[in-house]
């Protein structure tokens, strides 16, 4: 029997090309800046946006007032809702309407 593993490569290819429907689901008072979406970090008492940015064309994300960053969708996920990077994986496949398992 083969181990099952996740698909990071792939589930974080197709979120890369829905990132703002993403974004906005998961950061609604955020928006478009320059290529970034800039909003406030739902994880700790942020007043107002500005210091919490994700590159729209790469997904990299950042929290410049705390150090925390990410490289992708998968890691955001995991940020936000608390999640391991393969739970956060398989909520990013669900949300896409994808399988994020290789057989």
């Amino acid at each position: 029997m083969k181990n099952k593993k996740i698909n990071f490569n792939y589930v974080s290819t197709l979120a890369l090309k829905n990132i703002e429907a993403i974004l906005r689901n998961w950061l609604p008072d955020g928006r478009n800046i320059g290529g970034e979406w800039v909003a406030r970090n739902p994880t700790r008492s942020d007043h107002k946006a500005g210091s919490f940015k994700i590159n729209l064309r790469s997904g990299r994300w950042s929290d410049f007032a705390t150090g925390d960053r990410g490289g992708d969708l998968i890691a955001l996920a995991a940020y936000l809702f608390g999640l391991s990077q393969g739970e956060a994986a398989r909520k990013l496949a669900d949300m896409l309407g994808i399988e994020a398992i290789n057989e």
